[in-house]
């Protein structure tokens, strides 16, 4: 295993610690859905840092450990996961940070709050229409998103050392 491989795992492991134990106690209650605005800082963190492999897996993960812990939803899995994919293919395509962000807040806050849609439904049993995700995704994604551009702004010097040792 490769040192640059270590570090990504290792990041990847903390990135998935703070967003599953931060995340429950950071939330916004929206209805049926929760807001939590970790789990966008920790997708734009690892989108841009990581890629989309280890940005998706996080999501998934801080989903599930969120889910296990009892203190997430269902619709943690389509919205956090599309928002990380989107937000690190938007900015492997175009390597500026703002174009993350725009991927997390289009990801989760439009496509994955649409697809939590009928995820609600079904598993849920809501009888909310499919546009009652979008707000409340979209301002936990927006927020999660401007914070994590001001901590990259902050750690880029720092990350780029570390990554390069």
């Amino acid at each position: 295993m490769s040192l640059k491989r270590t570090h990504a795992l290792t990041l990847s492991a903390l990135f998935i610690a703070i967003g599953s134990t931060l995340g429950a106690f950071i939330s916004i209650p929206f209805g049926v859905a929760k807001a939590y605005p970790i789990q966008h800082l920790i997708n734009v963190l690892s989108a841009v840092i990581l890629g989309p492999f280890y940005a998706v897996a996080n999501a998934f993960f801080i989903s599930l450990f969120r889910n296990m812990m009892g203190t997430g939803s269902l619709l943690a899995f389509p919205g956090s996961m599309i928002g990380a994919l989107l937000a690190s293919l938007l900015y492997r395509k175009i390597p500026k940070v703002h174009f993350a962000l725009i991927g997390e807040v289009i990801g989760t806050g439009l496509i994955g709050a649409l697809v939590a849609y009928p995820m609600a439904q079904l598993f849920l049993g809501s009888s909310h229409a499919a546009t009652f995700f979008i707000v409340p995704f979209a301002i936990s994604s927006l927020s999660g998103a401007l914070i994590a551009w001001i901590m990259i702004k902050a750690l880029a010097e720092p990350l780029k050392k570390w990554f390069n040792s």
